[in-house]
């Protein structure tokens, strides 16, 4: 399959290339990476469930995911994926730019939706299930666009842009009004999730963010918990033990580099939250010897 978002927590990757900037990711959890920490990124992204149950947050909202769910996550979403107990999850990450579909060109469109989209003006992250009104065009779309990019015949990137299109109008129809503008608590969490991905291997304390938030340490802990449902001690340990599972499968660094390249400052206690975590080793899991569980 041809394969085709972003400031830190925002994101920075681009997806696919400069002229076709649209990509495919299959994914599985816990079969590549155990979870998908909280972030945000300029792109569209598109999460569409295949196999297995799993969980997605959206915002502040955790939702169950099944077989067929489709997660629309219009720019700027702030979301993460999760493992549900020790079952897998297979999804694909539909992920693209929106100068895919025009944005910038002088025309209604691009003036219309696709600007309004990318500043987060258009529309609202949303679910969309099996026998909801309005799936069967989404989900029509999607099949596409897959089999476009597997078979890759002439001009598949012509029919991928029209299926993204064509995805834009049908999920159009079932949100005619525009969501609210991002409220100033919004753009202080991923201002948040920024420090943290640019700064999760040093030693950041809750008071110290509290501090880059102009808020005291009682009401910053308050405020985080209740945009994330965790405190900022548990998220940034989260986050770190995530980049640590994808260095140790994708690399072949010590795990006591690893260990401070993500910011712990010992093996011992990498090692005993990289266990009750996972529920295996780093070296157990870099050597795939055991099925992580999540405790």
């Amino acid at each position: 399959m041809n394969h085709v978002t972003d400031r830190s927590l925002e994101e920075t990757k681009r997806h696919g290339s400069i002229w076709f900037p649209f990509n495919i990711y299959p994914c599985t959890i816990p079969g590549d990476f155990p979870s998908v920490a909280l972030h945000w990124h300029k792109s569209m992204e598109i999460i569409y469930i295949k196999k297995g149950e799993g969980q997605v947050q959206m915002d502040l909202y955790t939702y169950p995911a099944v077989q067929g769910d489709v997660f629309v996550l219009p720019p700027g979403t702030v979301h993460a994926i999760r493992q549900k107990g020790q079952m897998r999850m297979e999804y694909e990450n539909i992920i693209f730019e929106l100068e895919l579909l025009g944005l910038g060109a002088a025309d209604l469109c691009a003036q219309q939706y696709l600007t309004p989209l990318a500043a987060g003006q258009l529309l609202k992250a949303a679910l969309f299930s099996p026998g909801q009104e309005g799936y069967g065009p989404i989900e029509k779309a999607l099949q596409q666009a897959e089999l476009l990019c597997e078979y890759n015949p002439a001009g598949y990137e012509l029919g991928v842009k029209g299926c993204m299109l064509q995805l834009l109008f049908a999920v159009l129809q079932r949100q005619p009004a525009k969501p609210a503008l991002e409220t100033p608590s919004t753009a202080r969490l991923k201002f948040v999730l920024q420090q943290i991905r640019q700064d999760y291997a040093l030693p950041v304390t809750v008071e110290e963010m509290a501090g880059r938030c102009g808020l005291s340490t009682s009401h910053f802990m308050r405020w985080f918990r209740q945009m994330t449902g965790s405190s900022f001690v548990s998220y940034l340990n989260e986050y770190r033990l995530s980049e640590a599972a994808q260095l140790l499968r994708g690399s072949d660094k010590k795990i006591l580099t690893v260990a401070n390249e993500t910011g712990f400052d010992s093996l011992s206690n990498f090692n005993r939250q990289f266990r009750q975590r996972y529920g295996v080793t780093p070296r157990e899991y870099r050597k795939g010897e055991q099925t992580l569980s999540l405790h």
